[in-house]
């Protein structure tokens, strides 16, 4: 078959589209990689070694209406060109062209949501998909009359293969913070208050009591490109050991030392530290649409695999506290562990894979749509 995947928008819906590419590829289909063209996705798409078309797609706004009409066009061009049996696209507003433009050429279409509540895009493309794949279980409820398979969110192949960084000394406690490839500007300063007073913390246990059985802290920090200088000057002024970068092109590695991760809740990061088993505190970003990021949170929470923080409400002793908390009593952190581990899909790319072979081989769009799954 010859396959589209337009994944283009943000890390997070290019991370999972790559993983389904990679999976057809590999299975011997013909697959082209459709973003958008912006600069920020040029080091996600830098992994698909394989053909890559850019739609100029736009986020929706009404400055933005002549490059969506563009793009469109532009989408359509192609598709009449490379005649795809199937387009799979990942949600954002960078579907919106490639979806348009494969229903008006009668290609098939098919939809994944990574989150719990769906976004607008795939809300308003369900219609004119055959299937629309989930992450989450509570997905399809909020998509009726739309026909839905819960697939899991692929994630990179090699995300839980990592090894513990060598340079970390041996039975150190290590916090990961990650805002995500953008970073995140509030969790980055609560997070390095939080940690220079958990590091004071532990010094004062080793003055007092001596160093037996106080174990050293270590900071693995991803800050974006606008924090990372600050940052660094934070935890040196601190004399706390830390590895900060703006990029952690490393991350399998940084989530393998990792014993409790402070992070954003989109829908990539979540299951990744559920594939990699690692416990966290997820700090919902307050501005994402339909607050989907408090929706996956709650839902890793309520598995007892993760915690969840208000940003409004977290201050830096709070957090302090959380981490000693955590710090002092291993056995929690261990069960919220096996519970992240109970909610990893490592197969989600091939179940997203034999959902798109299985649905163009059975028949026409219009024997498969309008049933729910």
């Amino acid at each position: 078959m010859k396959i589209v995947v337009a994944c283009g928008g943000t890390g997070g819906h290019a991370f999972p589209g790559l993983a389904v590419a990679e999976e057809m590829s590999r299975r011997g289909h013909e697959v082209v990689v459709w973003d958008s063209g912006r600069d920020i996705e040029s080091s996600v798409m830098k992994r698909w070694k394989g053909p890559v078309f850019s739609t100029g797609a736009r986020q929706l706004a009404a400055r933005n209406v002549f490059a969506i009409v563009r793009s469109i066009a532009r989408c359509r061009k192609e598709m009449k060109r490379y005649k795809p049996d199937a387009l799979l696209a990942m949600g954002c507003y960078s579907s919106l062209p490639p979806v348009l433009a494969a229903r008006s050429c009668g290609v098939r279409v098919f939809l994944h949501e990574a989150n719990t509540v769906p976004g607008k895009a795939v809300e308003f493309l369900s219609r004119f998909a055959d299937v629309v794949a989930t992450s989450f279980t509570g997905t399809a409820a909020r998509l009726p009359d739309v026909k839905t398979e819960r697939t899991g969110l692929p994630i990179r192949s090699d995300i839980a293969s990592g090894s513990r960084f060598s340079f970390i000394p041996a039975g150190s406690f290590v916090v990961f913070v990650t805002g995500g490839s953008q970073g995140a500007h509030a969790v980055n300063e609560l997070a390095v208050a939080a940690l220079s007073m958990f590091w004071r913390e532990l010094e004062k246990r080793r003055s007092q009591g001596g160093a037996e059985g106080v174990r050293p802290l270590y900071v693995i920090h991803q800050t974006g490109v606008l924090d990372e200088g600050p940052v660094i000057g934070s935890y040196a002024a601190a004399r706390l050991p830390s590895r900060v970068h703006a990029f952690e092109k490393e991350m399998a590695d940084a989530l393998a030392s990792a014993d409790v991760v402070i992070a954003r809740a989109g829908a990539s990061t979540c299951f990744e530290l559920a594939a990699c088993g690692k416990p966290a505190l997820l700090v919902p970003l307050p501005s994402a649409v339909r607050d989907h990021q408090h929706f996956n949170a709650a839902a890793f929470a309520s598995a007892g695999a993760a915690d969840e923080g208000v940003q409004a409400k977290l201050a830096p002793r709070q957090l302090c506290r959380y981490l000693l908390n955590l710090y002092d009593n291993p056995a929690k952190l261990e069960a919220m562990s096996s519970k992240m581990r109970s909610l990893a899909v490592p197969d989600a790319a091939a179940r997203v894979a034999d959902m798109i072979e299985r649905t163009v081989r059975s028949g026409t769009a219009d024997e498969t749509r309008g049933t729910q799954a």
